[in-house]
């Protein structure tokens, strides 16, 4: 891997870590906190994301490897919380809400895969009319 990936990556990472925090507080304050919806939002929102760049990436070659590798890997690598999602179903599942974790494993899952499909099918529409 050459040391522009790397940066690209980490670069991308910085970003989506902070976007993280900053979307899942903004959620979480907002939201009731039965289930955490702070990390659903977020892993809903970069899915959504992550499926749209790709459809759009079969389209284009206007992007470099070094901004795709940006954008999905960094970026969208760090916004999205999937240890987080498992140590909080995790803790769920541990404290005995059992109903609880299971919803929040299915929204997260499906949920996840939903918007990512959602969001390549959407650009892909957007791009053949």
């Amino acid at each position: 891997m050459s040391w522009q990936t790397i940066l690209a990556i980490g670069s991308g990472g910085f970003i989506g870590a902070v976007l993280r925090v900053y979307i899942n507080g903004l959620i979480s304050h907002r939201v009731s906190h039965i289930l955490p919806f702070g990390t659903l939002g977020v892993n809903l929102i970069g899915s959504f994301i992550m499926g749209t760049l790709i459809a759009y990436f079969m389209h284009t070659t206007i992007f470099s490897v070094y901004m795709k590798s940006f954008l999905t890997t960094g970026l969208l690598g760090a916004l999205t919380t999937y240890s987080t999602f498992a140590i909080e179903s995790f803790l769920l599942l541990h404290g005995g809400s059992i109903f609880l974790a299971l919803a929040n494993i299915s929204l997260n899952a499906f949920g996840s895969i939903f918007m990512a499909g959602s969001g390549y099918y959407l650009l892909n529409t957007f791009i053949k009319h």
